[in-house]
């Protein structure tokens, strides 16, 4: 949902209803087990084929919330279910060595600044999630390709991570412009 866009009032019902199982819910519910996969299963072609499952999990999801209507829940369990599913997979690159753990770290500086943010908007009683934005949309496919590097052994693992790494700075501040935004903004 873009920043500034109303939710059909169908969907807006949806959305209130706090319904729990719904199809988008399910889908991403599934990259549970595939960080699990991944983290169990250290054979290269096993973690591409969970690596591209939990790709099509991420894309499906977001369109069967925007055509079936999404939920209170979802909007919460989509994004923990990606953060867990790279935190896992980036641990495994981390302990392989293939990349140090600062460059690890920066790839995941999204995923570990934006909830902190989130949990600080909250401690100050202005709790506020930030809409799905180009940039970390941006930081999701640069952590995807830089995983896909790693596995099938490619020269462009170490660029794609500093990209990465760049577009979650661009990211964070990108969310950090639109929280101080808020921030001003009179409580109603």
């Amino acid at each position: 949902m873009i920043a500034g866009e109303s939710i059909p009032p169908a969907k807006a019902q949806q959305v209130r209803s706090g319904r729990v199982l719904t199809a988008a819910n399910v889908v991403s519910l599934a990259r549970l087990p595939l960080a699990l996969a991944f983290a169990v299963y250290p054979a290269a072609g096993v973690r591409i084929a969970v690596l591209a499952a939990a790709a099509a999990t991420d894309l499906l999801d977001g369109a069967l919330a925007r055509r079936l209507g999404p939920s209170q829940l979802g909007a919460w369990m989509d994004p923990v279910a990606d953060k867990i599913f790279m935190l896992t997979a980036f641990g495994a690159l981390a302990f392989s060595g293939a990349l140090g753990w600062l460059e690890v770290a920066g790839v995941l500086l999204r995923d570990v600044l934006a909830p902190l943010g989130y949990l600080a908007s909250w401690v100050v009683r202005r709790p506020y999630t930030v809409p799905a934005r180009v940039g970390g949309k941006a930081v999701t496919v640069g952590q995807t390709l830089t995983l896909f590097a790693w596995l099938l052994d490619s020269s462009l693992l170490r660029p794609l991570a500093w990209a990465t790494a760049a577009m979650a700075l661009y990211a964070i501040a990108d969310y950090g412009r639109l929280a101080v935004r808020n921030a001003e903004r009179p409580q109603s």
